[in-house]
């Protein structure tokens, strides 16, 4: 009888169970605190959803993940004894429906409010909804415009507070680069991501009429010739329907411009996934091996290649980098596992899971990666190594080291492969979200004396 009480209570105010697309948020940020990734977990949760729950769902995810820092500062200001004693999940309720309120515009406070609180309940957390009515709340009738530290002032606190970064890569960036520069790619990788392809084979020239007479808006990328944005409301999937393309973001588009493929070489890709990459060079190429470990991310490179009908241009095969069981190429390219600190604006979940200690063991994996890819290049041939990093140590103290333990190598750029000012005085690719608008990117070009 009282449970019949109380959901009759329930419906007569009015208040409904949490929605599919916020359960399902939560789902993602239980798997992303597990160690899941971002984009997979998405995947994986999301998939049932319908297209238009989905995209409002991705908004809340990325947007949330993105903004994560500046939330939790709101939040901590407003929950008695801070935010640690919270339990896992009640703390990413908290976060979700801060985001809602704050930057979901078509989301009423009374819907992020009251959602809010059942998702709690549906959690398993029923004590805890108060807590979450209380604190949304308040924040829905706070003045933020004191709530943060001046970015005059105290730039560095700003740029973690308001900024949502952690404090190790401001300062890192603050010290290489000056407190100007780093608030510019702060707010860069803040920003959403545009949505890019890079046209291939004999779509290359005519994608654009062709996605336009689709009704597919686009525009033409002045920083990577070739490439395509594609304009809101565009889709990857809708783009790809309708011409050859890989999906690609500009700083990609410009590794391996900058690779400068000789006509009909033979190509090693030794870090493939998801094998954009190794399409892209197969338009030069003869042919291209292309390499992963993971098996996994392996059938992407599969399903791209088949999509595309390049089986006979890109081959594949698993195999470890460092001991990679290959005869020599001409050019092998190693884009290799890094930080991605140049993609955080697209991968926003990993701004707050690497951590100084993965940038060693990732420097690390990334020298053995160069060693064993070394005695893959014939003599007069070319290494090109690139991550989507942002971080020396990763990107030219790498390329430094190599290069004092091998003189067998030597810098090597191509004279127009790329617009000159995106390279050092020793001819390696510095792509700087902060300058460029795009993600990120490093590469070195060396040719092996012979």
């Amino acid at each position: 009888m009282g449970a019949r009480a109380g959901n009759h209570c329930r419906l007569a105010t009015g208040i409904s169970p949490p929605t599919e697309g916020r359960s399902v948020a939560l789902e993602i940020f239980r798997r992303v605190r597990a160690g899941d990734l971002a984009d997979r977990a998405m995947e994986a949760a999301a998939r049932g959803l319908p297209q238009r729950d989905r995209q409002w769902t991705h908004e809340l995810v990325y947007g949330a993940l993105r903004l994560r820092g500046r939330m939790d500062h709101l939040l901590a200001q407003r929950v008695r004894g801070g935010l640690d004693h919270l339990e896992a999940d009640v703390l990413d309720v908290l976060r979700l429906g801060a985001y809602q309120l704050l930057e979901m515009g078509s989301v009423p406070a009374y819907a992020a409010i009251s959602q809010s609180v059942e998702l709690t309940r549906a959690a398993g957390a029923p004590r805890a909804a108060g807590l979450v009515s209380g604190v949304l709340h308040a924040l829905s009738r706070s003045n933020l415009g004191s709530a943060f530290p001046d970015a005059e002032r105290q730039p560095l606190e700003h740029m973690v507070a308001w900024g949502s970064h952690p404090r190790w890569l401001v300062e890192r960036w603050s010290d290489r680069w000056g407190v100007e520069s780093a608030r510019r790619l702060v707010e860069a990788n803040n920003r959403r991501p545009e949505l890019y392809i890079l046209p291939l084979g004999s779509a290359s020239g005519s994608a654009h009429e062709r996605l336009r007479a689709r009704g597919i808006g686009t525009a033409e990328v002045a920083i990577a010739p070739g490439g395509l944005q594609l304009l809101p409301p565009a889709t990857a999937r809708d783009a790809l329907a309708s011409v050859g393309a890989v999906v690609q973001d500009p700083a990609a588009q410009l590794v391996t411009r900058y690779a400068a493929v000789p006509e009909g070489a033979g190509v090693l890709d030794l870090c493939a996934a998801p094998g954009g990459k190794a399409l892209a060079l197969a338009q030069r190429a003869q042919f291209v091996v292309a390499a992963d470990l993971s098996l996994g991310r392996l059938r992407r490179v599969r399903d791209n290649v088949q999509r595309l009908g390049a089986e006979k241009r890109v081959g594949m095969v698993a195999a470890d980098a460092r001991h990679a069981p290959f005869a020599t190429a001409d050019l092998v390219l190693l884009d290799v596992p890094c930080t991605g600190t140049g993609t955080l604006r697209r991968h926003p979940d990993a701004r707050w899971r690497i951590t100084p200690e993965d940038l060693g063991a990732l420097a690390v994996l990334q020298a053995e990666i160069l060693e064993g890819a070394a005695s893959h290049v014939r003599p007069g041939g070319w290494l090109v190594y690139a991550t989507c990093a942002l971080e020396p140590e990763e990107n030219e103290l790498q390329i430094e080291r190599f290069l004092d333990m091998h003189p067998e190598f030597e810098s090597d750029p191509v004279p127009d492969a790329v617009d000159s000012s995106l390279l050092s005085d020793r001819g390696w690719l510095h792509v700087l979200p902060q300058n460029t608008g795009t993600d990120g990117a490093f590469a070195a070009r060396l040719r092996k004396r012979g």
